[in-house]
């Protein structure tokens, strides 16, 4: 095992957490082996490691969800046996967690969002006092610097400002900022570039007044700016714990997969190709006005722009989601009209949406039932599902696209972030698509997993087929995309092809008439 690194910041601050030795067992999975690290006061501690590493199980020990088979865990010099924690113990020893799925309501307003997990102050007769509940909600504003009114539904305000409401309402009952521990996993998978930032300050902010902080994402440059000291978990095992001046992101991504990667994400080129897959003409529907895109057969066609900027409501429209309000689209020469997702799936086309947790899998089904969702209809025998034919095919899928899961009757829950996402590829690359719409793909999965997806997309068009990307990460877009269309208010605003195509480009190209306006 690699010996712990320490920090040369300050290492006199007091411990806040310590795990010790910790160990974790599931059928035929050791989830961690022998793990032990700290986290001191008002430190940023990241925890990176790619999916399957152990990062979830180690959080969910920490908050009581699961036991550890061995191991002690120390909590500013209380220590807890990890066989006898749960979720009460660790809520006691002040650990707090807001985790990617932020768990807030955008129907209802911050002051209620902040109630929530709360005791209601009430009237004699029953009824909720909103002044009172109202009047908490502005001193937690006021306490964790939210730009926001009680009253405002919080569904009209940014994606930053909804972290910064569930960081809020986990962490309202501490006595002051600098007690307990608050865990944030993969917090700002689902947030712009701009708010990103926004965030990250507010989080150095709580750092500065003694709060610690276990941050775990897999954005490395997220990593390299905002932690102390990182520590790495490959395959359950501890690898080491770093001072953030010792590392950049090369050393990030060969302590995350445990060799040197040159270009991860650098696809090879399509081959020049003329046969047009999916044309549109004068496009528009909702957001989009009067847009016009072709996308041949064999290239990775990226969209890039900025939140609201519309290129998510084209691939909508592609798929049958939104309608037109005018303008045509043709598929593979001929007149494309979709009614409905069904009519796309009919045509070849399929779609992974950004939300994959709410749109795209069945946490709760087993991983071949994922697989075989679309394609269901084909594995009817003598009337009743054929369980046997669809673990066989699955069980091919998984070999072919990399899955690393017990066997196809695991259930999707089971799986990384990284997992379930080669399972959504592989259910719809299994119906042989001719066109892949494809929003953030790798969305919230760790280096190695992303590569592994854009191989999956590049064979997908070496043979034949044509996909469009968004990914909000501009540098992977330009690695990806054999051309970039940018969008800003709904327009095409850009495109770049060939050796245009940098994320310096891209960056600048959808900012630009932003910039104009202001």
């Amino acid at each position: 095992m690699t010996e712990l690194v320490e920090t040369t910041g300050d290492p006199n601050r007091s411990m806040r957490l310590g795990v010790e030795h910790l160990t974790k067992t599931f059928p035929g999975n050791r989830a961690l082996d022998d793990v032990s690290l700290s986290v001191r006061s008002g430190e940023i501690h990241a925890l990176v490691g790619g999916n399957g590493s152990g990062k979830s199980t180690l959080i969910k020990v920490l908050s009581g969800v699961y036991q550890g088979d061995s191991g002690r865990l120390d909590f500013a010099g209380r220590s807890v046996d990890t066989q006898t924690i749960t979720p009460e113990i660790s809520r006691a020893h002040g650990v707090r967690v807001v985790h990617q799925d932020l768990g807030v309501f955008l129907g209802m307003s911050v002051a209620e969002n902040l109630a929530l997990g709360s005791v209601y102050e009430r009237h004699p007769l029953g009824g909720i006092r909103w002044r009172a509940l109202k009047r908490r909600a502005r001193e937690l504003i006021e306490r964790f610097e939210i730009d926001a009114d009680p009253d405002t539904q919080l569904g009209a305000l940014g994606k930053a400002t909804h972290t910064q409401v569930a960081i809020a309402r986990a962490m309202q009952d501490q006595d002051d900022a600098s007690s307990g521990l608050l865990i944030l996993d993969e917090a700002t998978a689902a947030l712009p570039a701009h708010e990103v930032e926004m965030l990250l300050n507010q989080l150095r902010r709580y750092a500065a007044a003694g709060q610690s902080i276990l941050y775990v994402s897999h954005r490395l440059d997220e990593i390299l700016s905002i932690a102390d000291r990182v520590t790495a978990l490959r395959d359950g095992k501890f690898i080491g714990t770093y001072p953030r001046e010792e590392l950049d992101e090369k050393k990030l991504v060969d302590l995350i997969l445990g060799r040197q990667v040159e270009s991860a994400l650098a696809l090879p080129p399509a081959a020049a190709r003329t046969d047009t897959l999916l044309e549109m003409q004068g496009v528009s529907s909702g957001p989009l006005r009067d847009v016009d895109l072709q996308v041949s057969r064999g290239e990775i066609v990226g969209l890039a722009g900025l939140l609201g900027s519309g290129h998510t409501q084209l691939l909508r429209v592609a798929f049958g989601d939104l309608r037109l309000s005018s303008g045509r689209m043709t598929l593979n020469g001929h007149d494309y009209q979709p009614q409905s997702p069904a009519d796309a799936i009919r045509a070849g086309v399929a779609y992974v949406p950004e939300d994959r947790f709410h749109e795209s899998v069945f946490l709760d089904a087993t991983v071949g039932a994922n697989i075989a969702m679309p394609a269901l209809a084909g594995y009817f025998r003598g009337g009743r599902v054929s369980d046997r034919s669809i673990g066989k095919d699955a069980a091919e899928d998984m070999q072919a696209f990399s899955v690393r899961a017990k066997s196809p009757s695991a259930l999707l829950s089971s799986l990384s972030g990284g997992n379930q996402q080669k399972v959504v590829m592989a259910r719809w690359l299994r119906l042989h698509p001719d066109l892949l719409l494809l929003d953030e793909p790798t969305h919230g999965v760790d280096v190695g997993a992303r590569a592994d997806i854009y191989r999956i997309i590049r064979d997908a068009t070496d043979r034949g087929a044509g996909a469009i990307v968004i990914a909000s990460d501009f540098e992977e877009l330009a690695a990806v995309s054999d051309r970039v269309i940018v969008f800003h208010s709904g327009r095409v605003v850009a495109e770049l092809r060939g050796d245009e195509v940098t994320v310096h480009a891209v960056t600048q190209a959808a900012h630009q008439l932003k910039a104009k306006e202001q």
